[in-house]
């Protein structure tokens, strides 16, 4: 150590250092010591400004970032200051690197360097907060100190030229640079006040901050921030840390700023597409080109964020020449001997010099690896950013095509529904994908480009070799990758039809346990399972050659090169060249595997693209310009209001207020009526569905105001097409629709025309919104209690309402609840009735309706309600009897009137047609009579809270996770479940990990870490053989010993080519095997799965939901089939590799393991903060991108509603909403995943200049280091994809955990206790039932539902059950079953206790016909008899009974016709009639019929009545019946009540009490 004395300012080793002869500006201390002056000035002043500042602001309460305003200049400033900040490094390391080559310290060369560093960082952090606070004054401090260093640095400068310095010096050009750097920060200052006039000015220009900060809704600030938090996400640190205190919802996370709303970028991509439809206009056979239009929207962002990537791929390529520098300098350190100086005071050094130094390389490669990532990142993120504006204004420019495709497109199936929703799910995905990817279609093949050059540069012709490697190995990829895709559709197939299959199995369980067919089921839908696994074998078998390759490749590549490197050179490659070019290996193995799938996607992109043009061509609608001002409220409108209140416009439009206010003037004069005030004319009307032909021909009429029109004919006659003709949905051939412009006296116009021209239109198919009831009759007009109650009323909503479980707050629809048929036509009639327009068509309401429901809605829904209102009604109708209540008949046939005029004027002028109508009226009248009780309805509500309140439990409805609530139940405070949520779940993983199977996760385990200690054993080995020559004498390792330099270089070469085949071999083994090990996991999952739930008891599937169940089955087993395998494999690798890379570091520098601590702690916080963060952004993501899918699928199905309602414009909005929703969150998990991505980026290159520093320190052999270093380069790849895979599987783990908590569930006793041999073939034979203080409960904790029965039934007689609802009637039905749990007392058929019997044979003994008739997909034969027991004959027979023959024999295939899923190409009577007939096949001598004339009209009831009494006439039938006059004919009448039996005896005996409650009922139900 030198003495204290010897540290002076210009050193002390030079007396002529404070020599001023030549003038102050002669002398370079003096000058250093002027450059100090700005510095300290500027941080004099700023200190104190910025610690008064802090003080007060901390006082304030916490900014809202509105003020994050940015001063003009914002981001050259911030780049500038970060250019300077670099240029100071140099500039010390410049200072400290002459300074060693000194004999005494010289603080003038780095010390002002030093300062000049913290006054740059102190400027930028002043300004920053000057900014927060909108202050712009104080930034004449930061001008005063630009003004000052630009003059010093420019003095210096000049000296330098004087003293004619030359130009390869490094001090020269840093004080170069400086001068300009200063110069430039120097005129953005000038710019502010240019800008903001805040100083020189009289008047200071006033700013307002972006519309989106005012907006305290807006959380996504990465527009916003300033340029180091939108490197790093710094902004994104509160949310991700608060969702460890509480979850991530949809309000934490805000509304998308404006500029990426699905609107903004709709406009700009309809203009752009716009532009170039008006180019190919003139060309007849050209289509407008999507490719350009997205260009032109959307091409700068990518241009921008392929900038950023070729900066990072260019900044890659430091890594390995900085390792080869290092490793170099260390080498020659030895015979580097410094030069002595020519002048001591002015050391110079070129950059050659500086760069040999190793400290500075290590700093430059951690700059490097910083500014790599920072860029990569940046790259990435616009990149996804744009990818998500253009899904959104995709989605809203198909939706908005889809609002005016015309309807015969739709019917005649040119664009099926299943399309648009794969435009929607599907193709829009690929393209934001393609985005998302395509600045790598161009970044890689100048990456792939550069690497070859350099590792020619270091290796010469042999790098040719590895890299041709590298190049030929590629298509094999992208054939696996093909490959890959084409598995995967195949797989999808296969599932679907599983899924089919499952649901149908799910649809009618209760009927497949009544009848013991769950197993013939079940092995169906195994063999479409074993199918789809073999398709996944052959995708697992790809995607672990696909990983196999990319493992596999470097090693055989880096092989190759070395292999001739050695033989064609004299001497093996230096360590500097080995290590610098495998570490160019590792960089361009990643492009070359990306390549393939880019250019998948790019492919799939171009078809995507076709598709979308297709449907952008197709045809639209009609533009029916008699009818709308404008298609309702045009986009431009809706973005004027976006900007205020999104959420008001949204409830209710500014527009319907209007429309309100106008409606009332509108509707007074239109009192009077004369039957020339018509509301719609047609004058010659021809119209098609599209296909040319005329549908409906010579069609004229009138409909007339204010009165009620009806329309009737038979099935087909076109009725439904004329209300759609009207409505302009059909295509017209020739003639006119004329609205009536009458009472037009309002001034505002535009207005008055929309409020008329709305027709309030049931369609007969109802159509539900995924919403609340209230929603749904509602239908976006303003909720009025009296308006709403009289509708519900007139509807007879009110009864099915209160069962559902929130009353009309309850969601129905596809996601919801199902409603029967009856209750959505009522609803959908509601709708019509509820919205004020003048003119209502309802199309066949009353066709799912009761006899008294359809009276109901008759007398208090339209004639009451819609006369009272003076509205315009047509109704089509089958239900002649209402024929008297219309003011005007329109009769239809084959497509043209018939007749036209109120009822009078047909019976006078055309008696024919008035007889026929009224023979059939009678007809149904007498039908009225029969049916009085009001069955069906009654039976709907049954249903329905069967449905909703399974049975007499109130079960509560059951929440999604039950099995979640059970683990937190011991104390739900709010540390647990954060606990809990911080928690991997280990637990589940071991369990999923086992059900593979323990041989191959011993094997997987095994053969993994094998294959990583085998690849470092090749670097080790080559590590040991290229620093062979360099000092031989130190490490003699196992070749070296060996005598002439020749055999030991074979031996090199050997085992070198051994290990690396081992390696190959290795790799493909760990692939297939984790692959392997996820099917038979998926396997056995499923098949204990399957297997449990079709066992389970009945009870488990009244109380579960279907859809519950469906999703394990459908979204649950997807994920274990084909996402776990995936994500395990690479968690697994890239785990060992950092492990192994921080092993093979710390053995070459131990000192590195200090600096693990810190790393490693932070590392361990920031995976925690992220897990948890990530795993609530994924849920977001996933449950918004589900109502907006809904939301398509929902609107094309009810086009033709919305478009009567003209309602386009309020669904556009819920759309555009929907898709901001979708894409907010989609949003925030991709910046939360690059929150992550830079973290662990950074730790990475703290760990290789942590690496680097201690290995230059404590240097080993130079082949060592190199190891440890290139090991260090891959760590910064594989920190990122640890966590995200970690938080990945934590997500996916979720499904093995929902799919295991269904496995915990009890089965049915299916084991009896009787021996199946001691059961007499053929029993029951006579049918004789004893039931013996019978007690039965639907679970072990609810009340008993059948108290102490007794009853005796002798063999055939036929015995009726009745009762109220809920009196236990059909629970004794099930109690035959042993459906439900008997707990005391018994049920004896023949001498035979059931309870006793093995469950399969008591149910296949017996026969039940439900009261809901089911049938499954497949032929008529399969319904009949699934097991394939009965000959044809039988089956024929059966048919016959069921008076079914005809039918069947008239369909194509007679017993192999088809059944479509659910039996819908049967109408409900036939299907019951079906029921029949398999319930004959089965030959029982016990029928059970619960309720099975409940669902049918009189024609079929009485067929079954006359079957069972002539077929079964010998067998025992038990009915439990709904209509008391079905059972009049019995030979024993049982009546129940709250699970007792009050009368037991002859229908005779029980009519005779007059008062008795059977006769009570009789009388009822007369």
């Amino acid at each position: 150590m030198r003495e204290v004395m010897e540290i002076a300012f210009c050193g002390t080793d030079n007396s002529s250092a404070y020599d001023i002869s030549g003038g102050f500006l002669r002398n370079v201390c003096f000058l250093d010591a002027l450059n100090l002056v700005p510095h300290v000035f500027l941080l004099f002043i700023t200190f104190p400004i910025l610690f008064i500042g802090w003080g007060t602001q901390s006082s304030k309460v916490q900014i809202h970032h509105n003020t994050w305003l940015h001063f003009p200049g914002h981001n050259l400033r911030w780049i500038l200051t970060f250019t300077l900040l670099f240029v100071h490094v140099c500039e010390i390391g410049e200072g400290i690197v002459s300074d060693t080559h000194l004999k005494s310290r010289h603080l003038h060369l780095f010390l002002p360097a030093i300062m000049g560093f913290v006054a740059a960082t102190t400027s930028i952090v002043y300004y920053h907060n000057i900014e927060t606070s909108n202050f712009p004054k104080l930034l004449l401090a930061l001008f005063l100190y630009w003004v000052m260093a630009f003059v010093t640095k420019t003095i210096k400068l000049v000296r330098y030229c004087q003293d004619e310095v030359p130009l390869a010096q490094l001090r020269f050009c840093i004080t170069g640079i400086m001068v300009v750097l200063y110069g430039l920060l120097m005129a953005v200052e000038i710019n502010v006040i240019r800008v903001r006039r805040y100083v020189f000015f009289t008047n200071p220009q006033k700013v307002k901050p972006p519309e989106d900060l005012q907006d305290l809704g807006v959380r996504f600030l990465q527009p916003f921030v300033n340029l180091v938090s939108k490197a790093t996400y710094w902004w994104m640190n509160t949310l991700i840390i608060s969702a460890h205190k509480k979850p991530i919802d949809l309000k934490a996370i805000g509304k998308l700023p404006i500029a990426m709303r699905a609107l903004t970028n709709y406009v700009s991509l309809k203009d752009a597409y716009e532009e170039q439809k008006k180019k190919v206009a003139d060309e007849p056979n050209h289509i407008p080109s999507i490719w350009l239009a997205m260009y032109r929207a959307f091409g700068r962002p990518i241009l921008l964020s392929s900038m950023f990537r070729y900066l990072a791929d260019l900044l890659g390529f430091a890594g390995p020449l900085c390792i080869s520098g290092i490793v170099d300098s260390l080498n020659n350190s030895d015979d580097n001997t410094s030069k002595p100086y020519n002048d001591l005071t002015k050391p110079y050094l070129t950059s050659h010099d500086f760069l040999k130094t190793a400290y500075v390389l290590a700093i430059l490669l951690f700059l490097a690896l910083i500014l790599q990532r920072t860029f990569l990142q940046a790259s990435y993120y616009v990149a996804i950013e744009t990818g998500i504006n253009l899904r959104g204004a995709l989605l809203a420019m198909i939706y908005n095509k889809m609002l005016r495709l015309s309807t015969s497109n739709l019917s005649m199936g040119e664009m099926t529904l299943g399309q648009i929703n794969n435009l929607v799910a599907i193709e829009t995905n690929q393209l934001m994908w393609f985005l998302f990817l395509c600045p790598n279609l161009w970044a890689m093949p100048v990456q792939i480009i550069m690497g070859v050059i350099l590792l020619y540069h270091l290796l010469g012709k042999s790098a040719l070799v590895g890299a041709a490697v590298i190049v030929l190995l590629a298509p094999i990829q992208y054939f696996i990758a093909t490959k890959l895709a084409e598995a995967q559709k195949s797989t999808l197939d296969y599932s679907t039809e599983r899924l089919k299959k499952t649901n149908e199995i799910l649809k009618g369980i209760k009927l497949l346990k009544l009848y013991a067919w769950e197993h013939i089921f079940c092995r169906s839908v195994e063999d479409t399972r074993m199918k789809e696994l073999t398709s996944l074998k052959t995708f697992a078998l790809y995607t672990s050659l696909s990983i196999f390759m990319n493992a596999a490749i470097p090693i055989a590549a880096v092989l190759a090169t070395f292999v001739t490197h050695t033989y064609s050179e004299e001497h093996p490659p230096s360590p500097a060249q080995a290590f610098a070019s495998l570490s160019l290996f590792h960089i361009l193995v990643t492009p070359l595997f990306l390549l393939s799938t880019v250019v998948r996607f790019a492919v799939k992109a171009v078809i995507s693209v076709q598709k979308l043009n297709e449907f952008l061509i197709s045809d639209e609608i009609g533009d029916d310009s008699w009818r709308n001002g404008d298609s309702a409220l045009t986009y431009e409108s809706c973005k004027k209001h976006t900007g205020l209140h999104p959420k008001a416009i949204n409830r209710r439009h500014p527009i319907r207020h209007h429309l309100d206010s106008c409606e009332q003037t509108l509707r007074i004069p239109s009192r009077h009526i004369d039957i020339d005030d018509f509301a719609i004319k047609v004058t010659n009307g021809y119209f098609s569905w599209g296909s040319g032909l005329a549908t409906l021909s010579n069609i004229n009429i009138r409909i007339p105001t204010g009165q009620m029109t009806m329309i009737v004919g038979q099935v087909g006659c076109g009725k439904s097409s004329l209300l759609l003709a009207i409505l302009g949905e059909m295509q017209t051939l020739d003639g006119k629709v004329h609205w009536s412009r009458a009472n037009e006296t309002d001034s505002s116009f535009e207005a008055s025309r929309r409020s008329r021209y709305t027709v309030a239109y049931a369609a007969q198919k109802p159509w539900l919104l995924n919403a609340t009831v209230e929603e749904n009759i509602t239908f976006g007009s303003p909720f009025n209690k009296q308006r709403y109650k009289a509708v519900t009323d007139a509807c007879s909503l009110q009864p099915d309402i209160d069962l559902l479980p929130f009353g009309d707050q309850t969601e129905i629809g596809e996601r919801g609840i199902n409603l029967s048929g009856g209750q959505r036509q009522r609803i959908c009639v509601a709708r019509a009735l509820y919205q004020n327009t003048n003119l209502v068509f309802l199309d066949d309401p009353f066709s799912a309706l009761d006899i008294h429901l359809s009276d109901h809605l008759m007398q208090e829904g339209i004639l009451k309600f819609l006369k009272d209102d003076k509205r315009t009604l047509v109704l089509v109708t089958h239900k002649l009897q209402y024929l008297p209540h219309a003011d005007w008949i329109i009769a239809m046939k084959d497509g043209s009137v018939l007749r036209e005029g109120t009822l009078k004027d047909i019976q006078n002028n055309d008696v024919e047609l008035y007889e026929h109508w009224k023979t059939l009226m009678n007809r149904q009248d007498q039908e009225l009579e029969k049916d009085m009780e009001a069955d069906q309805t009654t039976l709907e509500r049954k249903t329905l809270r069967r449905a909703m309140y399974p049975r007499e439990s109130k079960a509560q409805l059951e929440d999604e996770d039950e099995e979640e609530e059970e683990e937190e139940d011991e104390d739900d405070t709010m540390s647990t479940a954060m606990r809990l949520r911080t928690k991997m779940p280990w637990k589940t993983c071991w369990r999923y990990l086992t059900s593979g199977g323990f041989f191959l996760l011993s094997l997987m385990i095994i053969s993994k870490l094998l294959k990583h200690s085998v690849i470092v054993a090749i670097d080790y080995w080559l590590a040991q053989w290229t620093s062979k020559n360099q000092n031989q004498t130190q490490n003699q390792t196992f070749c070296s010993k060996e005598g002439s330099i020749e055999e030991s270089k074979n031996c090199y070469v050997a085992i070198f080519t051994a290990l690396s085949a081992a390696g190959i071999v290795l790799c493909l083994v760990t692939s297939l095997t984790v692959e392997w090990m996820g099917l038979m996991a998926a396997k056995n999952l499923h098949h204990n799965l399957l297997n449990k739930i079709i066992l389970g008891p009945i009870r488990f599937f009244d109380t579960t939901p279907l859809g519950l169940i469906l999703n394990r089955f459908s979204a649950d087993t997807n994920i274990i089939d084909q996402h776990i395998p995936p994500t395990l494999e690479s968690l697994t690798r890239s785990t060992l590799l950092c492990l192994s890379a921080i092993g093979m570091i710390s053995y070459a520098t131990p000192y590195f393991l200090l600096a693990l601590v810190p790393l490693g702690i932070a590392f361990y916080f920031i995976q925690k903060y992220f897990r948890v963060a990530s795993k609530d952004l994924q849920e977001l993501d996933d449950s918004t991108q589900l109502p907006l899918l809904c939301h398509f699928s929902e609107t094309a199905e009810g086009l033709t509603t919305i478009r009567a309602f003209r309602h386009e414009a309020r669904f556009k909005q819920r759309m555009l909403e929907l898709t901001d929703t979708n894409n907010i969150a989609y949003l925030f998990l991709s910046a939360a995943n690059r929150w992550l991505e830079v973290r662990t980026d950074y730790l990475g290159a703290f760990i290789v200049l942590t690496a680097a520093v201690a290995s230059i320190t404590h240097g080993p052999t130079s082949g060592i280091m190199g190891l440890g270093l290139l090991y260090a380069l891959t760590i910064t790849n594989y920190l990122n994809w640890v966590v995200r895979n970690l938080a990945d599987l934590e997500v996916q783990m979720g499904a093995v955990k929902k799919v295991n908590s269904f496995l915990n569930m009890e089965s049915e006793n299916y084991e009896g206790t009787m021996d199946v041999s001691q059961v007499p073939k053929d029993w029951p034979q006579e049918g004789e039932i004893k039931i013996d203080n019978l007690c039965v409960r639907y679970e072990n904790n609810l009340k008993p539902v059948l108290k102490h029965v007794k009853a005796y039934i002798k063999p055939g007689q036929k015995v009726g059950i009745c009762g109220r609802t809920g009196s236990g009637k059909s629970s004794l039905s099930l109690a035959f079953f042993r459906m439900v749990d008997i707990f005391d007392g018994k049920i004896v058929i023949d001498g035979i206790d059931i309870s006793k019997l093995p469950l399969h044979m008591l149910r296949s003994r017996l026969s039940i016909i439900l009261q809901d008739p089911i049938l499954f997909s497949g032929s008529i034969r399969f319904n009949l008899d699934p097991e394939c027991k009965c000959t044809d004959d039988t089956l024929w027979e059966a048919l016959e009974i069921a008076q079914l023959k005809n039918m069947v024999k008239s369909l194509p295939g007679g017993l192999d016709a088809v059944v479509t899923e659910g039996g819908e190409n049967f109408s409900v009577g036939q299907r019951q009639l079906f029921c029949l007939a398999r319930a004959f096949v089965r030959k029982s001598s016990i029928l059970i019929m619960d309720e099975a004339t409940a669902s049918i009209d009189m024609a079929t009831e009485n067929i079954l009545q006359k079957v069972v009494m002539t077929a079964f006439a010998d067998r025992t039938v038990v009915i439990i019946a709904h209509r008391v006059h079905t059972i009049l004919t019995a030979d024993l009448v049982i009546v129940m009540k709250r699970g007792n039996i009050l009368e037991y005896d002859t229908p005779e005996h029980l009519l005779a009490q007059e008062d008795g409650i059977f006769a009570s009922f009789v009388r009822a139900d007369m």
